[in-house]
Formats: C-alpha cells, sequence, structure tokens
C-alpha cells in the first residue's frame, strides 16, 4: 500500500466490483480512502485485502452520512452505490429509485451540508437506451428503456441541478461492459447472482455451469450475435482517478463516455475464452431477449482528449486472463 499524500477520498459501495478497484487505484496514487458499503452486494474480505477502512452502512442514512462527514476530512466522494441489475429493475422499479436516487439524493444533500462539493458518479451506457449511432458520443439523446438506465439518468440530471444551486462539481462516468480483474490478481468480479457475460463463460469453463446461453443469433452483425464494449475494470479505476483529480484542480462539471471504441461478439469472447483457459466450453443457442440492441460501442475521445486518459488493456485476451486468474484462485479451482 502506497503511503498517503493526499487528501481522504469516501467510496461508496467500494466493496463491489468496480468500486473496489477504484479503491486500489486510489490508493496506489496516495490518496486515503473511506469504503462505505452496506454489503448486500459486496465483500468484506474485498476491503480487508485492500486494508481500507470499511463503514458498514446505507447511503439512506443522513445522520450515519452526517457524523461521517463531522468525523472523517473527505474532499470528495466516488459514488458507486447502486442496485444493477437490470431485469430486477423492470420488476421491483421501486427498489431501484428507493436505493439508486433516494440514496444519491440523501448522500448529496448530506455533501452540501458538510460543504463537500466534489463528486465522481458512476452512471451507465444505460441511459442512451437503444443507440441511433455507434459509437456512441455523449451528445447522444439518453432514452433509457429500463428503470436502472432511468434511475443514473435521473441522478445526472440533480447532479446539474445541484451544480447550478450549490456549485457543485461532479464528473459523471457513462460506462460500458465492466470486466476483467485486477493484474495482479488481488480482487476481481464476484457477483451473486451472476448476470454478467464473461464470468458466466469462465464459470463455465471451470465447469461451474453446464453451458453458456447465446441469446439470438440472428442480429445484423457479422456473425449474428451481440457486440459489446468491453472495458477492463483497471482502465475504469484510472479514469476515475482522473476524474476526481480533474475536479480537484478546480475544473467545471464533466460527463464522459469509457470504452475501448471498438466492441467484440458473444460469439468472440466465447471463443477467446477458450483460447486463454484452454478448455471447451458448450454453448446453447436461445432466442434474442427483448431490448437487446445489436451493438452497444462508446467513443471514449472526449476522455482522453481532456482527462489524458487512455485504456491499458483493450484486448479481449488480457481481459479474459485477468478474469480467469481471479476466477480459479477466487472458486480455488
Amino acid at each position: 500500500m502506497v503511503s498517503q499524500e493526499k487528501p481522504t477520498i469516501l467510496v461508496t459501495g467500494g466493496a463491489g466490483y468496480i468500486g473496489s478497484h477504484a479503491v486500489l487505484a486510489l490508493q496506489q496514487a496516495g490518496y486515503g480512502v473511506v469504503v462505505l458499503d452496506n454489503l448486500v452486494y459486496g465483500h468484506q474480505d474485498i476491503t480487508e485485502t485492500l486494508q481500507v477502512k470499511l463503514v458498514v452502512g446505507d447511503t439512506n442514512d443522513r445522520t450515519l452520512l452526517d457524523d461521517l462527514f463531522a468525523s472523517t476530512p473527505i474532499a470528495a466522494v466516488m459514488h458507486f452505490a447502486a442496485y444493477a441489475y437490470v431485469g430486477e429493475s423492470v420488476t421491483d422499479p421501486a427498489k431501484y429509485y428507493r436505493n439508486n436516487v433516494t440514496g444519491t439524493l440523501t448522500l448529496l444533500e448530506a455533501m452540501v451540508a458538510a460543504n463537500i462539493k466534489k463528486f465522481v458518479f458512476s452512471s451507465t451506457c444505460a441511459t442512451y437506451g437503444v443507440p441511433k449511432t455507434v459509437p456512441i458520443p455523449e451528445d447522444h439523446p439518453q432514452d433509457p428503456i429500463n428503470p436502472y438506465g432511468a434511475s443514473k439518468l435521473m441522478v445526472e440530471r440533480i447532479l446539474a441541478d445541484f451544480d447550478v444551486a450549490h456549485e457543485f462539481k461532479s464528473v459523471r462516468f457513462r460506462y460500458f461492459n465492466a470486466a476483467g480483474a485486477d493484474p495482479e490478481g488481488r480482487i476481481g468480479e464476484d457477483h451473486n447472482p451472476e448476470t454478467h457475460l464473461i464470468p458466466l463463460v469462465l464459470q463455465t469453463a471451470m465447469g461451474l455451469r453446464d453451458a453458456i446461453a447465446v441469446f439470438g443469433t440472428d442480429y445484423p452483425t457479422p456473425d449474428g450475435t451481440c457486440i459489446r464494449d468491453y472495458i477492463h475494470v483497471s482502465d475504469l479505476a484510472s479514469a476515475h482517478v482522473l476524474g476526481l483529480e480533474y475536479l480537484l484542480k478546480g475544473n467545471d462539471s464533466a460527463i464522459f463516455n469509457l470504452g475501448n471504441g471498438s466492441g467484440f461478439s458473444v460469439k468472440e469472447v466465447i471463443e477467446a475464452a477458450r483460447k486463454v483457459t484452454g478448455r471447451e466450453i458448450p454453448v446453447v443457442e436461445r432466442d434474442r431477449r427483448p431490448g437487446d440492441p445489436p451493438a452497444l460501442v462508446g467513443s471514449a475521445t472526449k476522455a482522453q482528449e481532456t482527462l489524458g486518459w487512455k485504456s491499458q488493456y483493450a484486448d479481449i485476451e488480457h481481459i479474459l486472463t485477468h478474469a480467469w486468474n481471479w476466477h480459479l484462485k477466487r472458486h480455488k479451482i
């Protein structure tokens, strides 16, 4: 762990997948870190691995937030705490609006009361809905097709309004498919239930699943399967540190897409996983899922030009290799 030379940052959801990688990136950059996580989906053992202070609690708990901000000198907040299962958001929208919107609003009000006005927000490409152009730029119309995307878009609107009312500065990152794991294998992806393609493919390679389902093989893409923009989680984390430093330098609020600018099809991911793991990965073809666009690819030109951000692990085999090593370690296989 790097000794602290810089201010302390609160990371909500820092015991989760992307949040924990942001914690690691902050530590490596010399920042102090405090994690706030209710551990509904986060993992306490990951915070122990990172040797970071963990406050177990919820962003809807205003008293806890007030006490935390009063007792700890926090310079800024990175906000990852959110429910993120698209299907569940459709069947239980209240859960998503209560947590993702109301919880964030409570956090923002507590920050303003404590005069903490720098905020890095984990948003999503789901705010765009079905893309009209690919790659998707930041000024693409936002028309989410599920409550999860709508909840993130609502927070973006709240942040814009807080900027006008309170000079509250934020960086909003809309990103695509987070994947991979810490290259050194310290932390990685561990969801329950798991819905992401890459861990599902790797679990199939490990024999934990009988087969990987491919939903739709008749899309207007080169091999008929959906194309998605996979971005290494460590690259996401490095972008969040750059976004934080952009705000700490006194810059205005900004919005950035984070992606590799190119995508991989479902079949390409499976074939690359076979190569990386050296194992057979059985496939079962299913019908298309409603609402799945043929291709989702983001343009990260703005983040590259404004923040100086650059993806270090754009190759799908690098992403899969890091994820595979983590899963073997996590499942003790």
